[in-house]
């Protein structure tokens, strides 16, 4: 029998998930931040703010070093940029060469020219061992058909003392608010999405995505399961979101 993942509430090929998510993010790739702003009713720009924040990056190194995967738009490489005074050796690394492209016009519209941007898999990145000093990923591995297999590349290319550092959206935890969040996203979500992109499934999937992801407890015990140590978390606005952590020691 082979081998299966969750596209949504469906069960599909594991081989077929990663074309079926490379369509749903070439649908959305010039509308990434809006579709963000969607999900989280804007609350991804704080979030994003807050992980790199988190993340620390050094404002005077020019050794450190970071991989962010599944960032092709830039978001948390341009913070991190902007943070270490232009000083961190930045490289994004994502599948989908829509979001790529976004993400390079977007660096070299704000100056960013010496953010690399790379086309790679994240269940088999195309990195030497111990290459950098973080990883980070952000509303990305959720989408990843193996998820054991991307946490255990994450762990490959991360020198020793490297830092794992993932922002995902989570399972709210606030009574009440649970509710509420999940009658908006299957409520409006989709249809938002069909009224200003044109595209409802796409957002529907993203939101039952969501859904299918191991809680804040359950992926932290796969995070040491790759290795990691000193593995905590972090919740954002009740659990919609989570920060996860960990450390290549």
């Amino acid at each position: 029998m082979s081998e299966t993942a969750a596209f949504g509430f469906r069960k599909v090929a594991v081989e077929e998930k990663q074309g079926m998510v490379d369509d749903v993010f070439h649908s959305v790739a010039k509308r990434y931040d809006l579709m963000n702003d969607l999900m989280s009713g804007g609350m991804h720009r704080v979030w994003k703010s807050a992980f790199v924040s988190m993340l620390a990056p050094p404002k005077n190194s020019e050794t450190w070093s970071l991989v962010d995967v599944a960032g092709g738009t830039g978001d948390i490489a341009f913070r991190v940029a902007e943070r270490s005074r232009g000083k961190a050796a930045i490289t994004v690394a994502d599948i989908n060469a829509s979001m790529l492209e976004v993400g390079r016009e977007r660096a070299e519209k704000r100056g960013f020219g010496a953010i690399q941007f790379r086309e790679a898999n994240a269940e088999e990145l195309p990195f030497a061992d111990g290459s950098f000093d973080a990883y980070t990923i952000a509303f990305g591995i959720r989408n990843v058909p193996r998820i054991d297999k991307a946490l255990s590349e994450a762990f490959r290319v991360l020198k020793r003392g490297g830092r794992f550092l993932c922002l995902e959206f989570s399972q709210v935890d606030v009574p009440m608010l649970d509710r509420v969040y999940e009658a908006y996203s299957f409520r409006a979500i989709p249809e938002i999405g069909r009224r200003v992109t044109g595209d409802a499934e796409s957002y529907r999937y993203l939101v039952e995505s969501i859904r299918t992801f191991p809680n804040q407890e359950n992926f932290a015990g796969m995070i040491r399961e790759a290795g990691f140590s000193r593995v905590t978390y972090r919740n954002m606005t009740g659990g919609v979101a989570a920060v996860h952590s960990g450390w290549k020691l």
